[in-house]
């Protein structure tokens, strides 16, 4: 029975999810055929593969006061709000490395999700190898307005919580493998990692303000997916319910409204997520081994 882990992004909130990842690092759960990470989501994604814990709250919590790694200086004076360079090269490479040894030899495959600004859908990038392929993790976290463009092979990228917020559907192999994705046997069951409570209900402030701006005006399939984002993103919420239901998917989620700031300093309002999600995996352990076997 093949097995997929998917994590939903959404900046510094993505500290309950590194919390769940460390104790299933852990107790040695690694029997995932593959792993499917947005934005945020796909670095935490990145140090499960290398299998390093507490790598990524580390981070985090290390760089919080470094106007380097997410600020409004790094946006005024690099166009993004996340440190490019410093998060993707600096940190990945020097402060705090990746062990890429270890995650090039995993057998497990990881896939970053990102949006096509020209088309206005998700692109499945595949993570082979590291430092190489750094700018697709990159380009799954690029958000819209406060990010530039990431570049790939003549497309431009930004996030990918834009279009696929949370792959569970692409995992499984529902509506079909993307066409992006090769050689891929859909899995039979998922481990989910949301960053949102389960009764959230989403706005659009970010989307509206895109749109707004008519930064985007060049690429109305991508304004429009902006548009239908909110709307989009409750439905796959209401159907990851589903397949929780039908023993498909085993669905983490913090169990109150998550209120980190996009530009949070403060460490402990991370420290406490990232204890909650640490909780919210060892209090169902027990469950969770039950299903993966």
């Amino acid at each position: 029975m093949k097995k997929a882990l998917v994590l939903e992004g959404g900046g510094y909130r993505s500290v309950f999810t590194a919390g769940v990842l460390d104790v299933l690092m852990e107790h040695g759960i690694y029997d995932f055929a593959s792993v499917w990470g947005v934005s945020a989501g796909a670095l935490c994604a990145t140090s499960y593969v290398s299998r390093q814990i507490g790598r990524t709250i580390r981070i985090m919590l290390s760089f919080r006061d470094d106007r380097r790694l997410m600020s409004f200086f790094s946006l005024a004076t690099t166009g993004n709000i996340t440190g490019g360079d410093f998060l993707y090269h600096t940190v990945q490479d020097e402060l705090d490395p990746c062990d890429v040894e270890t995650f090039n030899s995993n057998p497990t495959r990881m896939f970053a999700v990102a949006s096509d600004v020209v088309f206005g859908s998700p692109r499945y990038f595949e993570i082979n190898r590291l430092p190489d392929d750094v700018e697709k993790i990159r380009a799954s976290s690029s958000l819209p307005l406060v990010s530039t463009a990431v570049t790939i092979d003549g497309h431009r990228y930004l996030d990918g919580g834009t279009t696929d917020s949370v792959p569970l559907e692409a995992a499984l192999g529902i509506g079909g493998v993307p066409d992006d994705v090769k050689e891929y046997e859909p899995a039979d069951r998922a481990v989910v990692v949301l960053t949102r409570q389960r009764d959230y209900v989403k706005g659009e402030q970010l989307e509206r303000l895109a749109r707004l701006s008519r930064r985007y005006k060049e690429y109305p399939l991508y304004t429009e997916a902006l548009g239908t984002r909110a709307k989009r993103y409750m439905e796959q919420r209401e159907r990851i319910w589903e397949l929780e239901r039908g023993g498909k998917a085993f669905v983490f989620a913090p169990a109150a409204p998550v209120t980190i700031a996009t530009t949070e300093h403060d460490g402990w309002p991370m420290l406490d997520l990232y204890l909650q999600g640490r909780r919210a995996a060892a209090e169902r352990l027990d469950a969770l081994l039950d299903f993966l076997r």
